[in-house]
């Protein structure tokens, strides 16, 4: 079986969980959606699934203790993946986010 459609949930200041972009190929649908709090992915991973996603990606900081909650609150239905950043990151990633 072929990957045809899976959702991207990230966080980002702002964003509307209501709200999602949609890119799709001739192969494949890929809906992304943006949260403002982590505690809003429980909701937004359901939809996602309720949608027919073969599989939900996190982005922002959700760490293995959201992942956790979401695979629980979609009882398992697809996998989900957190995207982590290594020590080669830190730095990097401790500037994008500070305060200016």
């Amino acid at each position: 079986m072929a990957l045809t459609a899976w959702g991207f949930i990230y966080t980002a200041a702002g964003s509307d969980p209501a709200k999602e972009m949609i890119v799709e190929t001739a192969d494949c649908r890929s809906i992304f959606v943006g949260v403002h709090d982590p505690s809003q992915v429980i909701d937004v991973a359901r939809r996602l699934v309720d949608r027919d996603v073969q599989l939900i990606e996190l982005c922002g900081g959700f760490g293995p203790v959201w992942t956790a909650r979401v695979l629980e609150a979609i009882q398992g239905a697809v996998p989900v993946g957190a995207v982590a950043y290594g020590p080669e990151a830190i730095d990097q990633m401790h500037a994008l986010f500070a305060e200016h």
